[in-house]
């Protein structure tokens, strides 16, 4: 049977917006309140697409229009800032085409262009599918909409409020952009059910991938990058970025990510938004913190050897309903088949300095 409930994956986490409708100041409880409803019309509409394309075989980039063709390899539409909710909107920006004049359309270009080339030349797969799969994005969507989603079949992006997130933020940020898309790569793989320790999983592997196609892009080692999620997009007064993978937990004023197995969150699945899906952002701190302390002590560039093992592991041997325990498990299995006992050694020390592996 489809879950027809899956949730789509948003870089918002909704315990922050759940936050702010009841405790922020008026002008972030109306933001976030329009960001939630907007969040919840739009998820039963879409929730099946991923399950589609995984369960039934079908190809829901095409059904959608999308289709895998060299001259198209990604398409930029603009939902013009008028609250529609039909998708992709009105055609800004195709593949080869110059610059135009907006910025975010150009910028979504951008990002997704970036994120392409990352997993082509470094992971060697051919976009998210890893058949060609064209890559394509509304920006615009809704009015004032503080978040920004992969839906199942393509990116959608909203302007910011400047109340929450800052107005142009969310495709302004190369990490969030690789992030959502990356989501579309673990959806054609393991297909993480985003609910508890899978869905925090799930998004792990989005923030391991967003931090490092930033990384790549900027040529920073693992001891340069930042290693924050969304560095800069929220409105200065919440925090200074979405997450930080080197100290969960210290990222905005709402960030109550753990970094250790002792203080996971036990969260129902609930459609309550304060639970994240039982806490799939919150948990996700737990091996986000397991892949820093990885990469920054193997050392060099973190894509180089810790991302091709992360990449390897989420897209040959985990499952839907894979727990932490098993992908620790699995991820140190790659790293002594890909690479040797040294590197198995590393990142087996670092799941049990998290409290994953004992």
């Amino acid at each position: 049977m489809l879950d027809i409930h899956r949730p789509c994956c948003k870089i918002a986490p909704p315990d922050l917006l759940a936050l702010l409708a009841v405790n922020g100041k008026q002008p972030e409880r109306e933001a976030a309140v329009r960001a939630l409803a907007t969040s919840a019309a739009i998820r039963s509409q879409r929730a099946v697409m991923g399950r589609f394309s995984r369960q039934l075989n079908l190809n829901i980039a095409q059904i959608a229009g999308f289709g895998v063709t060299p001259d198209r390899r990604q398409t930029v539409y603009d939902n013009q800032r008028m609250g529609r909710s039909f998708l992709p909107g009105v055609r800004a920006r195709g593949w080869g085409e110059p610059p135009v004049q907006d910025e975010a359309v150009n910028q979504a270009y951008t990002g997704s262009a970036t994120t392409y080339e990352f997993y082509r030349d470094v992971l060697k797969r051919d976009s998210l599918n890893g058949a060609g799969m064209e890559l394509v994005s509304t920006v615009h969507y809704g009015v004032a909409f503080d978040n920004a989603f992969w839906d199942g079949s393509q990116m959608v992006y909203g302007d910011g409020s400047g109340r929450i997130f800052q107005v142009g933020g969310l495709t302004r940020s190369l990490d969030v952009i690789a992030h959502e898309l990356t989501h579309g790569v673990t959806e054609f793989t393991a297909g993480l059910v985003y609910s508890k320790q899978s869905g925090a999983l799930n998004e792990h592997f989005s923030d391991v991938f967003g931090s490092l196609v930033k990384q790549y892009s900027l040529k920073e080692t693992a001891d340069e990058a930042d290693w924050l999620i969304g560095e800069g997009i929220l409105v200065p007064t919440l925090g200074k970025a979405l997450r930080s993978m080197s100290n969960p937990g210290t990222s905005h004023s709402g960030d109550r990510q753990p970094k250790h197995m002792d203080h996971y969150v036990d969260l129902p699945d609930d459609n309550d938004p304060r639970n994240d899906n039982g806490g799939v952002h919150i948990n996700s701190g737990i091996p986000n913190h397991a892949f820093y302390l990885a990469a920054t002590e193997l050392g060099g560039y973190a894509w180089d050897v810790a991302g091709k093992i992360w990449y390897e592991a989420l897209t040959t041997r985990l499952r839907p309903n894979t727990q932490f325990d098993e992908a620790a498990a699995a991820i140190v299995d790659v790293a002594a088949t890909m690479f040797g006992s040294a590197e198995e050694k590393v990142v087996k020390k670092a799941w049990k300095e998290v409290g994953v592996l004992t």
